[in-house]
């Protein structure tokens, strides 16, 4: 029999609607408080643990449904929740604070839910939470950038509930898995693929994470594309296609964060290219790959919340988020430079770190399939990560700036960050830690002699790299070209269409109608003098050819005089006999319409 327990998302998403009650640091300890209960109550779940909830007739919402694949992800979501709520302890505004318990809460949901219909619920809110997020950012253009967060995010809800719909009436049942291939897969793989950042789909983070506020970046770099790796690896694991996408999204982020000025928008550009390594271990689909993928998702968690926080940090302490006018903050924010270079050895995979040992489990899969080309692009892609992290690293921290002003950040955002650096560390020199959390039993030596060598030629490539063309990575103050640009022109050129060439289309079409419209009108005042008139007009070309001038010009005479007068005196038609008439006259070309397509 199994096992109930109350679903960790409700705590969280329960809990806001106390928030208002509370006023100032009673307020933000209840907050931190919420985000602990719910942290409890999912350490607490064991495999086999379910919550129904009856829902209208005949229907259950599966609200928790707890397997190992679920318990890994949870953990994470849960733990990180709590840290970004201390970081966020300064956080005043109330509607922010709403928001944030609103995407802790949703991803719990997504993750332990055991029907589609409750996913779809929690993947919703996940997307409005973001919105709002988005927009209490001070940036510029944070509106702008959360409505065309809304526009994708809406495209991919109403891909994923097709998919859920179609998938239903395949199968008769909407259990969270595998779903049916078909139209119901490729509108899921697109619905995925959008909260994950597939390439084209991307376009959305980078536009919109950085225009955040500083403790909202922190919780919008986990949820949104981690969910979705939870989604692809329980729902569509094992397609070659998604890990060469994989692929394709770490080169491609690893290329446009090096070409960035903006430190959230490097950071939002490596989001791109380390979900890539997960979407690769997903779709490789092995034991060794998916568990790659799951602890790249928890590792990827804890060292890229932590550079958002440094960075938020450093924006919050100087109010500069580009490199070019950063520098010379390693004595002003010393715990923040020191974190800092944790999370940057983390996401680049130095030994000793936990992006080292998850990391290494994708490429190692990849090599077992023999996928080379995968394998190289995932190693060229963490040479170009450990280039960026180098270079934010040097210009935040190392470069010359006498006149910026600074000091460290608060206590709440130091501890978090400590917390966070202090995980990275711990899961990177005792990776068994991870190990047996996953969802397939691990055969993975992390520390293997392969697997030090291939770290070894990644540094030396990176300090060659540095050495020849360190002038190649200085920051500049330009605009890149990017994917958006793409967006914007088929925006616009869509607009174009629809108040040009469209509009014009329709007015000629609403003038032809109006004519047609207009000639029934003027046939119906009189049918019969109307026909008259009609076929006269038409043959009066040819009649004149064969009847004598002086007949001809008395018919045009009276045709001029007809079409004077008409419709003329109608009484005589206006009987049952002339409605007869017409019925008989509508058979007669119906009739004639019928023989003639025999």
């Amino acid at each position: 029999m199994m096992e109930m327990a109350i679903p960790p998302a409700l705590i969280p998403i329960a809990g806001t609607l106390l928030v208002p009650v509370f006023r100032g640091n009673v307020r933000k300890a209840y907050l931190l408080a919420v985000s602990v209960a719910a942290l409890i109550a999912t350490f607490m779940l064991v495999p086999g643990v379910e919550f129904n909830l009856p829902f209208l007739t005949g229907y259950t919402l599966a609200l928790l449904h707890v397997d190992t694949l679920s318990l890994v992800v949870g953990y994470i979501f849960a733990f990180i929740g709590v840290v970004a709520m201390l970081y966020a302890f300064r956080e005043e505004r109330s509607g922010h604070q709403i928001a944030a318990l609103v995407q802790i809460g949703s991803g719990l949901g997504i993750v332990f839910a055991g029907d589609f219909f409750s996913l779809f619920i929690f993947w919703e809110l996940l997307a409005v939470s973001s919105v709002i997020l988005i927009w209490y950012g001070s940036e510029t253009g944070s509106r702008d950038a959360g409505m065309r967060y809304i526009l994708m995010h809406i495209f991919g809800g109403g891909c994923l509930l097709g998919a859920i719909t179609l998938n239903a009436s395949a199968t008769g049942s909407l259990i969270v898995g595998p779903v049916v291939p078909g139209l119901s897969f490729l509108l899921l793989i697109i619905a995925i693929g959008i909260n994950a950042a597939f390439i084209p789909f991307h376009v959305w983070l980078p536009d919109s994470y950085p225009r955040s506020s500083v403790a909202g970046g922190v919780i919008l770099c986990v949820f949104t594309t981690k969910a979705a790796i939870y989604l692809l690896a329980r729902t569509a694991s094992g397609i070659e296609a998604v890990a060469y996408m994989g692929g394709l999204m770490v080169i491609y982020g690893v290329v446009f964060a090096l070409l960035q000025n903006d430190v959230r928008k490097l950071l939002s550009y490596h989001i791109v290219s380390q979900v890539g390594y997960m979407v690769a271990g997903i779709g490789i689909g092995t034991a060794l790959a998916i568990n790659g993928g799951i602890a790249h998702l928890f590792n990827h968690i804890l060292y890229k919340a932590l550079l958002f926080m440094c960075i938020g940090a450093v924006i919050a302490a100087t109010g500069r988020h580009n490199l070019s006018d950063l520098g010379g903050l390693a004595r002003k924010m010393p715990v923040t430079l020191i974190t800092c270079v944790v999370a940057a050895a983390a996401i680049s995979g130095v030994p000793g770190f936990n992006g080292f040992i998850s990391k290494g489990m994708v490429i190692g899969a990849a090599a077992q399939e023999h996928m080379v080309f995968l394998e190289i692009a995932l190693i060229v892609g963490s040479i170009g990560t450990l280039l960026s992290f180098i270079k934010l690293t040097y210009y935040v921290f190392f470069a010359k700036n006498d006149s910026i002003e600074a000091k460290e950040a608060p206590l709440p955002m130091l501890l978090a960050m400590g917390i966070a650096a202090f995980c990275c560390i711990l899961y990177g020199l005792f990776p068994s830690l991870l190990y047996v959390l996953l969802p397939f039993p691990v055969d993975y030596h992390a520390f293997g002699i392969a697997h030090l060598i291939e770290s070894g030629i990644v540094g030396t490539a990176t300090a060659v790299i540095l050495f020849l063309g360190w002038k190649l990575f200085i920051p500049k103050e330009k605009k890149i070209p990017e994917f958006m640009e793409i967006y914007r022109a088929a925006g616009n050129g869509f607009i174009w269409f629809c108040t040009s060439p469209l509009t014009l289309t329709a007015q000629a079409l609403e003038s032809v109608q109006n004519r047609v419209i207009g000639h029934l009108v003027w046939f119906s005042q009189n049918p019969v003098v109307a026909l008259w008139i009609s076929v006269i007009s038409v043959f009066l070309p040819l009649i004149c050819l064969i009847l004598p001038g002086k007949n001809v010009s008395v018919l045009q005479e009276n045709l001029a005089r007809t079409k004077e007068s008409y419709p003329g005196n109608i009484t005589p038609i206006q009987g049952s006999g002339y409605g007869l008439f017409l019925v008989s006259l509508l058979l007669l070309v119906y009739f004639i319409s019928v023989f003639l397509n025999q």
